[in-house]
Formats: C-alpha cells, sequence, structure tokens
C-alpha cells in the first residue's frame, strides 16, 4: 500500500492533520531550495521526536574515509558526503514557561503544512495546548529567496487564545550538528568563530579536509500585532551556538511575530575573509526589503520559471499536482547559473547517495534543461564534464586504463570517482557512454556544433580510448567483447556483454570518429590544437573502427531480441505478475545472491538502448523488445517508469503509459519505493518531464526539424507544454481528438506533425 497523505491540488502539496509517524517523510516532501542551498522542512521551534535533520549547500562536502570489509585495488579513497551544514532556521519558543514541542503538546489541533509551488514558499498553522494549559494558534511561512540566492527568510507568529503570555522567541544559529549519513562518524565541520553585533549573529566555520570556508548569519525582526518593535535581547553564544532571546509579554488575541532572515556566504563566491562583511551586505538587503517585500520578488521570480517550465494537465488533479513537484524540485535543485554546480540525486532533500553528479544528468535532465531554459544552461552541464576530463583520465589510469583513455566518474563532486561498490564503480562503466550522448544530444536539439570543436572533441575522445581498451577480441566469437560489467539493471552484477553497454561503446567509438573528420574538415585551427593535445594517431582510429564494426551483440533467434546479457536465457524466468505481492519490493526482501540470479531488472536496459537510439531500430523491432523484457521489470529504480512510460505511448500502449506516468510523477508524492523519508528522487523527476513531453506529446528531432505525434490519455481532457527550441518558443496544447500550436518569435518554423510538415507562425493558432 503507498502513502495516501498528500492532498491532490493543483497548485500546492498539502498536509493536514499532525500525525509523528510521518514527520520524516513530510520533511523530504516539503523540501525547499534555490540552487544554491536548500533544506529540508525541518520545524523551526524544537521538536523531541524522530527527525532528520538537513540543511545543505550546494558543492560543499566532505571526502568520508571509505569503509568496505576487503580493500581491492582500484578502490575510491572517499565516499563525497554532501554534508548537513551549519542550521539557521532554529527558533525556540517558550509559553508561560513551557518549550513549544509539538511531540510533547497535549493536544495539536488543525494541523496544516503547505508547499505553495506557484509562489515558492512553505507554511504551516497549527493550533496547541501545552501541557501548562496555555492554548496558541501558530502561523509560519518560510522561503529561500530566487533573487538573493544566499538568503532565506522565516516569517513565524503566535496568538495565545485561552490567556494572556509571556513569549520568549530564542532564534539561533547552531553549528553542533552531525550527518544523517556518515562512514566513522567523523567530525564534518570546525567552526572557527562564533560574533554577534547590533541584532546580527554569525558563525564561521569550515569543513575538515576539503576546507570549505562559510558564514551563517542570522538577524531578526519583532512585531505585535505587525507593528515593530524593539526588544532588548539577551544573547548567549558558546562554541558553537549563538542565540539572541526576545521575551514579549502578549495579550490574548495579540500575535507576536518574528522574522527572521538567515542563510550562508560561502568561500565558493567570496574570498574566505570577506563572509561576514558579505554576510552583513545580505542582511542589510533583506532588513530594508523586510518579509513581505522578498516574499513578492520570491512571487515574481517563480511565476517567470513557470511561464516557461509549467506544464498544464486538465481533468487529472493528481497528475497535475505530480508533474509541477516534480518541476519544482528540479528548480528547487539546479537553475542553471552557476557551472560549476551539478544535479545531486537527492537534491538538497537529503544525504543518500553522496555525490552531486551521476550519469542521471546527462541521461534523464539534460533534454528538460535544455527545453525549459536557455540553451547555455545545458551547455554548462556539458561544461562540467569537460573540466572534470582530466580527473576522468586519472580515474581510468587507476583501473590500469593508458593513453588518455577516461573513465566518468558513477558519482563525483569534483571529478574524481567517488562511489565505493565494486559492481558500480569497476563495472557500471556504461555511463561513459551516456556523456558522449549527451553530445550528441545537445547538438541534435539546440543547432550549437561549437561546443564540439572548442572541448566536446576531447571528452569523446577520451571515451572512444576507453572503450577501445576495455573491448576483448574474443577467438571463440570472432568478436569484441566487453566482459565483467554491471549495466544499467543493477541487479545483475559481472555479466558479460550486457548488450546496452556494448551498444552505447560501439556507437561512442563511431560517433567520436565522425566528429574527428568533421571537425579535421570545418574546424581546422580546433583540430590542429586538439590532436596536439591528445596525440591520436591513424593507427589508434582504425583500432577503434575495428572494434566498432566487429563488437558483440548477444541475441535469441527464438524470442528474436537482443539478450540483456549472455547469460539471461539461463534464467528462472518468472514474470513480476507471478511475483507475490509480499515479497515486494525484492530489494528490501530478498537477499544479494537471490537477486542477481533472478531475472528481474531493475530498470530500462536493453530498453534504456531503445530509447537512446529509438532511430536505429523499426517499431516493430521496440514492440518486441518492450514485450518481452517489461514484465520482467520491477521497476525498483526511480529511472525506470519515465523510459516505459514513452516507449508505451510511442507503441500506442496507452493505459501502460498513463500507469507507468503516474508512477514517475508520484513517486514520491506516494512514496511507490518505501523510501520518501531519505529524501527525493530529483534527477528521475526530469524524466517526469520526458514522459508528457516525449511520451505523450511524441516530440523528437528528426533530422533537425521538431517533431511531434501527440496523443493524450483517456483520463485527461487536455494537456500542454512550451519548448525551447534554438531561441523559438513553441507551446503544444494536446486535447482529445485535434492539437494546437502557439509560436513565440518572429519568424515561421517548420515542424512535424505525425509525419507531416506544418508551418507555425508566430502569434497565430494553429490547429492539427
Amino acid at each position: 500500500m503507498n502513502q495516501d497523505y498528500i492532498i491532490p491540488n493543483e497548485w500546492s502539496i498539502i498536509e493536514e492533520g499532525f500525525n509523528n509517524e510521518r514527520i520524516k517523510s513530510s520533511e523530504s516532501l516539503f523540501s525547499i531550495g534555490n540552487g544554491a542551498m536548500g533544506q529540508r522542512a525541518n520545524f523551526e521551534e524544537h521538536y523531541s521526536g524522530d527527525t532528520f535533520q538537513g540543511s545543505y549547500i550546494a558543492g560543499v562536502y566532505y571526502p568520508d574515509k571509505t569503509r568496505v570489509g576487503w580493500w581491492k585495488n582500484g578502490y575510491p579513497e572517499y565516499f563525497a558526503k554532501v554534508l548537513n551544514a551549519p542550521s539557521w532556521i532554529g527558533i525556540n519558543v517558550i509559553i508561560n514557561g513551557e518549550q513549544l514541542d509539538l511531540y510533547a503538546c497535549k493536544k495539536v489541533e488543525n494541523f496544516r503544512r503547505e508547499l505553495n509551488m506557484k509562489e515558492g514558499w512553505l507554511s504551516r498553522r497549527f493550533n496547541a495546548t501545552l501541557q501548562n494549559g496555555t492554548e496558541i494558534s501558530v502561523n509560519t511561512k518560510r522561503f529561500l529567496s530566487l533573487d538573493l540566492d544566499e538568503l532565506g527568510a522565516i516569517n513565524y507568529n503566535i496568538k495565545p487564545l485561552n490567556k494572556d503570555a509571556e513569549i520568549l522567541y530564542q532564534p539561533y544559529l547552531d553549528s553542533g550538528i552531525t550527518n544523517e549519513d556518515s562512514n566513522w562518524d567523523d567530525k564534518f565541520w570546525d567552526t572557527l568563530k562564533v560574533s554577534h553585533q547590533n541584532n546580527q549573529a554569525f558563525i564561521n566555520a569550515k569543513t575538515m579536509k576539503t576546507d570549505f570556508y562559510i558564514c551563517t548569519f542570522m538577524e531578526s525582526q519583532l512585531f505585535i500585532d505587525r507593528k515593530c518593535i524593539l526588544v532588548e535581547p539577551n544573547i548567549k553564544a558558546d562554541a558553537n551556538f549563538a542565540s539572541f532571546s526576545y521575551k514579549q509579554a502578549v495579550e490574548k488575541g495579540s500575535t507576536y511575530t518574528i522574522h527572521k532572515f538567515g542563510g550562508y556566504t560561502v568561500d565558493r563566491n567570496h574570498d574566505k575573509d570577506e563572509l561576514i562583511s558579505e554576510a552583513t551586505g545580505a542582511l542589510k538587503k533583506a532588513t530594508q526589503k523586510g518579509f513581505n517585500t522578498l516574499l513578492n520578488d520570491q512571487k515574481k521570480a517563480w511565476s517567470e520559471i513557470w511561464e516557461m517550465s509549467d506544464i498544464t494537465i486538465e481533468g487529472d488533479v493528481k497528475a497535475q499536482q505530480g508533474i509541477r513537484f516534480n518541476i519544482l524540485q528540479l528548480n528547487h535543485t539546479y537553475l542553471g547559473k552557476d557551472s560549476r554546480l551539478n544535479i545531486g540525486p537527492k537534491g538538497f532533500t537529503g544525504e543518500k547517495y553522496g555525490g552531486s553528479t551521476y550519469w542521471d544528468t546527462e541521461a534523464y535532465c539534460i533534454p528538460f534543461y535544455m527545453a525549459t531554459k536557455d540553451q547555455e544552461v545545458a551547455r554548462n552541464l556539458l561544461e562540467y564534464r569537460y573540466n572534470h576530463l582530466e580527473k576522468a583520465i586519472e580515474n581510468a589510469e587507476k583501473l590500469g586504463f593508458k593513453n588518455g583513455a577516461a573513465l566518468y566518474p558513477m558519482v563525483t563532486m569534483n571529478g574524481e570517482e567517488c562511489h565505493n561498490e565494486w559492481e558500480i564503480t569497476f563495472e557500471e562503466i556504461h555511463r561513459n557512454g551516456a556523456i558522449a550522448f549527451a553530445i550528441f544530444n545537445y547538438h541534435r536539439f539546440t543547432n550549437d556544433y561549437s561546443y564540439i570543436p572548442e572541448k566536446g572533441l576531447e571528452v569523446l575522445i577520451g571515451i572512444a580510448r576507453f572503450w577501445h581498451q576495455r573491448a576483448t577480441f574474443s577467438t571463440d566469437k570472432n568478436k569484441y567483447v566487453i566482459l565483467g560489467v554491471t549495466g544499467p539493471n543493477e541487479y545483475e552484477n559481472n555479466v558479460n556483454n550486457n548488450w546496452y553497454t556494448n551498444y552505447i561503446a560501439q556507437w561512442s567509438m563511431t560517433y567520436a570518429l565522425e566528429n574527428i573528420i568533421k571537425v579535421k574538415a570545418e574546424f581546422s585551427t580546433d583540430y590542429t590544437r586538439v590532436m596536439h593535445k591528445v596525440k591520436l594517431s591513424e593507427v589508434e582510429m582504425k583500432e577503434w573502427e575495428e572494434v566498432a564494426n566487429n563488437m558483440y551483440f548477444p541475441y535469441s533467434e527464438k524470442h528474436e531480441v537482443y539478450l540483456q546479457q549472455d547469460g539471461f536465457l539461463d534464467k528462472e524466468l518468472i514474470t513480476v505478475l507471478d511475483l507475490p505481492k509480499s515479497e515486494r519490493p525484492i530489494n528490501q526482501k530478498w537477499s544479494w545472491d537471490r537477486i542477481l540470479r533472478s531475472p528481474y531488472i531493475k530498470q530500462a536496459d536493453v530498453l534504456q538502448g531503445f530509447y537512446f537510439f529509438e532511430d536505429h531500430f523499426t517499431k516493430e523491432e521496440l514492440e518486441k523488445h518492450f514485450n518481452f523484457y517489461e514484465p520482467f521489470t520491477v521497476h525498483e529504480s526511480s529511472l525506470s517508469p519515465c523510459v516505459h512510460s514513452i516507449q508505451a505511448a510511442k507503441l500506442g500502449k496507452m493505459d501502460q503509459a498513463y500507469e507507468f506516468y503516474l508512477r514517475t510523477s508520484r513517486l514520491d508524492l506516494d512514496d511507490y519505493n518505501k523510501e520518501v523519508e531519505e529524501g527525493l528522487h530529483i534527477t528521475s523527476m526530469a524524466g517526469t518531464w520526458m514522459s508528457i513531453v516525449e511520451g505523450f506529446g511524441g516530440m523528437r528531432i528528426k533530422d533537425g526539424t521538431l517533431s511531434f505525434e501527440p496523443q493524450i490519455p483517456q483520463q485527461w481532457e487536455a494537456y500542454s507544454f512550451k519548448i525551447n527550441f534554438r531561441g523559438q518558443i513553441i507551446k503544444v496544447n494536446a486535447c482529445q481528438g485535434h492539437t494546437h500550436f502557439e509560436l513565440e518569435g518572429d519568424q515561421d518554423l517548420d515542424i512535424l506533425v505525425n509525419g507531416k510538415a506544418v508551418t507555425i507562425s508566430p502569434n497565430k493558432l494553429t490547429t492539427v
């Protein structure tokens, strides 16, 4: 049974009723972020129940020493931990001498929490009866500013309901925090200085080992019934903590409010000796504008994001809520402003997985950012990998590869591999292919070739060299094979000839060779520079060609399908339908040994290849492979339902496509995988966007032309989305029976709709 407490609403995530058993799940679901920092939806006031405290700063991490039972050569030295940062949101609340703590209250009524997606804020309201008999009503609202991305703001107000009350607000900063996720219980932060001046407090700290310097800061304003008041604070500071206490007598029915501003300045953006003065500047902007003006700025900033990235769905509130939640969280995580950052699979919502960059970025996220932002954002994501090329070459050298072969990491913060499960680190090498595919995909969509001669060609050469060296010539098969790998389906480890890995290896070498020829012919200066740097010979290129042209692909004549790997048909082929529900999810119920011997597929594997390279196969071939593999797929990876949704739609299996769409869009809201309390699945959220735009909308690029094959689930009345295609904005509105196209721009655009050429003109509705 999936969880079902989030109230369906088109523009908000809403929880009603206080239930301490779902606190951690809600802390994940109501998380907020602004691309530079983010936080779980922890309460501002003290909470003594079970909670997962988390505030995170983009790009700040700790290299937690690898912990394994038996060390193997080539293991990464560390696992990059996403760090729980010093907290600035805390406000202790004391009412008539008793601390407000929802876990300890006599009674909590009318509890309501809302994440307003349209305007980008989180709110909470409740009535509580304390043990001392005081009844209060509490209203809070907070957000992380998109415009001033070092800054967050909290509005917290209390109204005594049954008697006058003495209320003490104690806003504080705390650097004595720990990580939920840690290998050795190391201390991650070193507090350097706790200071305060006027109404402001600062904690300067640095990370151990990586030496990221940050300043956590705060300042507060106080109000009675909306009138600003001055309260002389009682100041407390020790080695890891700073607080101001503001005590006030409040009449029954009056409202005592605190506006707290806080956030982080980081030495990634400022000189480390200037962090306090930069924090002071941020606080000055905040207090001059005030909470309400900052909130209005926030609403405007989000309205601009939604203007381009919103997807509307009519007639299905849960589906609508799901897609907007996914788009919201993608924008919370990454806005494309800083090319040093990337899209972590948990974003700012938890610590599981570590690292900030997986192959998910290239395989799932780039299409979303290409189509809903300026193309510069997607180019920044490609440049991120170029900037890590030297590290990728080092990663390959550690495993015995030579001559500039590059193996991009499975998990990284700075280009170094930091994933420490051998079957992933050494064997899930298909990730290299996704990096090459993203370069192809970017050029295909934007028509911007300049990235390849400037930077991309070096990446493609490093990747091709890796595949050439990783393949082995089999005299038995008279073909090149790739042995000992894990494909996208992580429920098979150390297999031979994973079809997807062999296919993307072959394609990567061929694509690199094609681009070397093109750059030589059209960008001779770049060609000379790159060849001088990489020292690539004609002999080596001929060897790539030989391996690519003679790659082995396991195939079953009986089933007429490519086999996931050599031994797939040796398994006991029992479909998921025949698996008792009580044994699902198998990753929580079965031993790893049993999983590895089973035919069950965690996520699209062969079908991932058919998704990337759809043009290489006929629709009949796709259907055969879909019908063969999907019945064995348990979809226990968040990255699985979206690919299957797109392919089901392509095959006209609309009921299945819709089911997969709901699963991907509400994966976290309905907690399909029973793990949402650990954080959200951010990168798969981009797959949700793809399942509408590429699945139901049928968007593809065909020979440089934008193409659509729109379909609509019977559960929907209509849906719409926008695409930024080569500087022109196309709005697609699909209804039952017809589709409208609108163009924002200044020139006509030729597109394909269901294979037929259609010209759409600016500011004119075209109906097909």
